[in-house]
């Protein structure tokens, strides 16, 4: 009976951790790094270095064009989208905010933020008509948010004070996220907290995260979530990228407590986590400067599904289908399950 048991285990191990790299194929080659996607009419939408703005046809990757935002050598590492247009943000002072209508891709800067600090970590859609980003603070160390709202961009008083050297990172455009109820926030550097803003009364609840912290390069990186409670967070140390302990935790009660998993039993650092549609949290995607990993298990446990390096942000095209980018491409990866 103890034998038929541990057959058993066994199988469901290995079936737990099936999933295979079946095709990666790139599908954009270009002098570019690459920090955010959005996949609209079967395109994958990029932004990049040198105000590249641009697609590749899912259907026809021959399909592709790319525009250039502006005449100067601009930084995006945000785009996000509406019905009606992309929006992206450069990282230099002053942020520009750019809104590319989706007819004419034609673009103009809607939004300005000239403070010497401004620096653009992350920028999302809850709905068509709301939309956050977030910036570096200015010295008071008051988080720095705008908004859009009733079809244009303001900054959002909001009094949550951030720590002496917490920060953001600009590493995927994936450390804001939003559920019905709620929009999160990860934070990094000297600490690496949850910031939770309820939409019925837009106010900010502060968490303690137990992710590695204490030093400008450790942190959150990436968050992702499934509903208004199950959350995966994971990041890490970008200098040091092997590091693997206490850099991916996941929360069942919306954000308010942390559990770290798979401590000293992943990949390392990561840059981009997502949930996979229709998972309800139980099957992820990771992506790393030296890794792509898959979880079947709601993050408990983790397994290096390809060694290919320089991918910094990924997104689901569909259940066996992923987009990533990074330095110099966007492939398409074909999972075999």
């Amino acid at each position: 009976m103890k034998k038929i048991f541990s057959i058993l285990l066994l199988s469901a191990g290995l079936m737990a951790f099936s999933q295979q790299v079946e095709s990666l194929e790139t599908i954009l080659n270009d002098k570019i790094s690459i920090r955010a996607l959005e996949l609209y009419d079967n395109k994958v939408w990029y932004s990049g270095t040198d105000s590249k703005f641009g697609f590749v046809d899912l259907k026809d990757y021959k399909n592709q064009k790319q525009i250039e935002l502006s005449e100067e050598k601009l930084q995006f590492r945000t785009l996000a989208q509406n019905k009606t247009a992309f929006y992206a943000i450069n990282i230099e002072s002053p942020g520009r905010f750019f809104a590319i209508d989706k007819k004419t891709l034609k673009s103009q800067v809607v939004f300005k933020d000239t403070a010497k600090t401004a620096f653009y970590d992350a920028l999302h859609f809850v709905n068509d008509k709301l939309a956050f980003t977030f910036s570096d603070a200015d010295k008071d160390l008051l988080l720095k948010l705008a908004v859009y709202k009733n079809g244009r961009w303001s900054m959002f008083k909001n009094n949550v004070k951030l720590n002496e050297g917490e920060a953001a990172f600009a590493a995927s455009n994936t450390n804001i996220s939003s559920s019905e109820k709620y929009l999160w926030i990860a934070t990094g550097g000297k600490a690496s907290r949850i910031l939770r803003m309820n939409f019925k009364d837009e106010k900010f609840e502060i968490f303690n995260t137990p992710v590695v912290q204490g030093e400008s390069s450790q942190g959150i990186y990436s968050i992702d979530f499934f509903e208004d409670r199950f959350g995966i967070a994971a990041g890490g140390d970008y200098t040091k990228q092997d590091a693997n302990v206490n850099n991916i935790a996941t929360t069942y009660d919306g954000g308010e407590t942390w559990q770290i998993q798979a401590s000293g039993q992943n990949a390392g650092y990561t840059t981009c986590v997502k949930i996979k549609p229709g998972s309800k949290g139980k099957e992820v995607i990771a992506v790393g400067d030296k890794h792509i990993s898959y979880s079947s298990d709601f993050g408990k446990t983790w397994k290096k599904i390809s060694d290919e390096k320089g991918f910094f942000v990924c997104q689901w095209i569909d259940g066996d289908h992923v987009a990533l980018a990074g330095n110099s491409r966007i492939a398409v990866m074909k999972l075999k399950f």
